[in-house]
């Protein structure tokens, strides 16, 4: 069996899911991971994303990095599309809106994710696009 500490997409997804958590929520070296749900902007199906994530002044931080490609993760541009997600953090799932961090707040997120995991400070450097620090706020 895969350890939580190897998981990845789908498998990740469907481990968190099944186990509320107890697989997959902590991640490489105890990173935090919470499952968040976007709708797809073209087919209307449900899209399951497991992300990195802090919580931050009440609301969660993921980050759309995609490990410094120049295109954003698909499920960035789906929330933007439609900021109405769900979100699920071990066993407690809910609705929650999307918003990408404004100027102001950005450096303070940057920075609380970058704790979290360093490789973003890495990833930025990788692409003239500016990684996105994406704040979920329960409905």
């Amino acid at each position: 069996m895969t350890s939580a500490t190897d998981l990845h997409g789908a498998e990740h997804v469907a481990r968190y899911l099944e186990t509320e958590g107890e697989d997959g929520f902590l991640w490489r070296n105890d990173t935090t991971i919470l499952i968040l749900f976007t709708t797809g902007r073209k087919t209307g199906e449900q899209r399951s994303h497991a992300l990195i994530f802090r919580e931050f002044e009440g609301a969660y931080l993921v980050v759309a990095s995609k490990g410094g490609n120049d295109a954003p993760p698909a499920w960035y541009v789906n929330l933007e599309a439609d900021p109405n997600v769900e979100v699920q953090v071990k066993g407690d799932r809910f609705k929650a809106t999307a918003r990408t961090a404004t100027p102001q707040e950005k450096p303070a997120m940057w920075a609380t994710m970058v704790d979290a995991w360093p490789d973003y400070d890495e990833y930025q450097k990788k692409t003239d696009r500016e990684i996105p620090v994406v704040v979920l706020e329960r409905a």
